[in-house]
């Protein structure tokens, strides 16, 4: 049988919202999307809820050769995740992981410049916070920026993907306190074979949306998004 898949990003979203029902309109949450791919999904779970929108930084570290497939990540915070499976398998040296660090860690920062500006990032100390991307492989960037989130203490976690693969959307129910993957086709393959529109999000698309949600704020809160 064939799998539906979705229009868009902004289709993901809003069906994602759907499925999120339980946090609308409640003043503790806060909705957290991983740029780039995942704030336009964000952004539509976010207006449909009712809540505030922001970024939560998170960067993969690519295999030197192979960067599609990741080793780990590094999150907001200084927070780094290994996939020690893949590091000892593929006998990777401490160097370039190093290497890659030290690369994505100077992305993070161009980014949390150009999103934020000088703005601090919200305070999620006692909030509910809704981690958002536009889907789950290996899962190495979210289990990243769930790792760093926890250290911010929220009340609640809640990772909220329109499509996952199956065995990750599980591994998850064990780390943080609600997971909706919306669909968890089998075989999965990819996250972008579920989208008939993949294309890459640009800096400029995550500015503009993050300003959008900003004017539709109604409850004052911690700053946040572009000047």
């Amino acid at each position: 049988m064939e799998q539906t898949r979705f229009r868009d990003r902004k289709e993901a979203g809003r069906l994602l919202a759907g499925k999120l029902a339980l946090y609308a309109a409640r003043s503790d949450v806060l909705v957290l999307a991983l740029p780039r791919g995942g704030v336009p999904v964000g952004h539509e779970v976010a207006r449909v809820l009712g809540a505030p929108l922001d970024v939560f930084l998170v960067r993969k570290l690519g295999v030197p050769g192979y960067e599609e497939l990741a080793m780990g990540a590094v999150a907001t915070g200084g927070i780094r995740v290994l996939n020690e499976q893949v590091v000892r398998s593929l006998q990777i040296s401490e160097s370039a992981i190093e290497a890659a660090t030290t690369q994505e860690l100077q992305e993070l920062t161009r980014r949390d410049r150009l999103y934020r500006g000088e703005r601090p990032p919200p305070d999620v100390q006692g909030r509910t916070v809704i981690l958002v991307d536009d889907g789950l492989a290996t899962g190495a960037t979210m289990q990243a920026a769930v790792k760093a989130l926890r250290q911010l203490r929220p009340t609640r976690i809640v990772v909220a993907v329109p499509t996952a693969a199956a065995e990750t959307c599980e591994q998850f129910r064990t780390e943080v306190d609600d997971v909706v993957c919306l669909m968890t086709p089998e075989p999965f393959y990819s996250v972008g074979l579920w989208y008939e529109d993949f294309s890459q999000t640009t800096d400029e698309e995550v500015r503009e949306l993050l300003a959008r949600r900003m004017e539709h704020n109604k409850e004052p809160w911690p700053a946040t998004g572009i000047e």
